[in-house]
Parts: structure tokens; sequence; C-alpha cells
């Protein structure tokens, strides 16, 4: 027999499958559970620094994305539907267009800390990943 207790619970879990295009317009503001911001901030952390970079390759890879085409800029300050929209985009402006802005989505204090380090590091593979494209490197 399921309590009233289980079915708060329950609603708490599925609560917590809002993704970062579910996020896209929200309230700065807007009040999540603690667990949400512990299973989120875990998600995004994967999606961030070296196995992001890893991650975001592979996929890009998967899907045969442009690696890079400099005549091709990032979209900036999507909504939702924007971010969703399958316009042709690089693998590196997915760099800009989410995972540099992560960081700065942390639900968490140990997130936000992790994320630290991760973003550093994905924004110096970017200014390497640039110097090497252009011949600077």
């Amino acid at each position: 027999m399921e309590t009233n207790k289980s079915r708060k619970w329950e609603e708490k879990i599925i609560g917590i499958g809002l993704r970062f295009k579910d996020e896209l317009g929200r309230p700065v503001n807007y009040s999540f559970p603690l667990e949400f911001g512990v299973v989120q901030d875990a998600d995004r952390l994967d999606a961030i620094g070296a196995i992001g970079i890893a991650r975001c390759f592979t996929f890009g890879g998967s899907r045969d994305s442009v690696l890079h085409d400099p005549t091709i800029q990032p979209r900036s300050d999507l909504s939702k539907e924007q971010y969703m929209k399958k316009d042709e985009q690089t693998t590196v402006n997915h760099f800009h267009e989410k995972l540099l802005k992560l960081k700065d989505l942390m639900k968490t204090k140990a997130g936000q800390r992790r994320a630290e380090s991760r973003h550093k590091f994905m924004e110096e593979f970017l200014k390497e990943f640039y110097d090497e494209w252009d011949g600077r490197a």
C-alpha cells in the first residue's frame, strides 16, 4: 500500500529529471530540492573537465558534427526552443553554448568547488585548441 510519504518521495525523484534546457528561462531565484541539486551537480560535473571534453568530441563524432568552423559562430542567450533546434553547429561551439555555462549553474557548494577547476581546464583546452587551429602553437 502506497503511503503519502512514499508518493512525496516519488514526486521528488521524478522532479530531479529537470535538465539544462528546462532551466533556460527560469527565474534566477527558482528553488530546487537539495536532492535535485546533488544529482544535477553530479551530472553536470561529468559534462565538464577532461571527461566532459572527451564526451563532447565523442558525441559530436557520433553525430558527424563539424569539429570546428570559424565562420559558424556559437549561438548565445538561447531559449529552450533555440537550444533544441538542430541548426548547423560545431562540436567546439557546444563548449560556448552549454558546457562553459554549467559552472555557474551548480546548485551545491561542493559542486561549485569542483566545477571551478574543471571549468578552468576547459578554458585552457579551448585556448590551446584555437592557437593550434590558427597555427599559433
